[in-house]
């Protein structure tokens, strides 16, 4: 995340993003929707996992650690 910077996000949110999900077909969202429902989404999905499969292998992690302090 040092690497970028927040003028490189600038204006990013109207973007035209192509998908193209493993078929012939393509789905174009903007930005902001692919963030709020491809991105985040994948994110939160994979970090869940994640946290499950650690818990089940005997780590000792908690509520706490998956949620951090807030």
């Amino acid at each position: 995340l040092d690497s970028v910077s927040a003028s490189q996000f600038a204006g990013r949110e109207t973007a035209e993003i192509l998908l193209r999900p493993g078929t012939p077909k393509e789905k174009k969202l903007s930005g902001q929707a692919y963030l709020a429902n491809y991105g985040l989404p994948q994110f939160l999905f994979h970090v869940t996992t994640a946290y499950a499969i650690l818990r089940h292998n005997g780590l000792a992690i908690g509520k706490r650690d998956f949620m951090g302090t807030y």
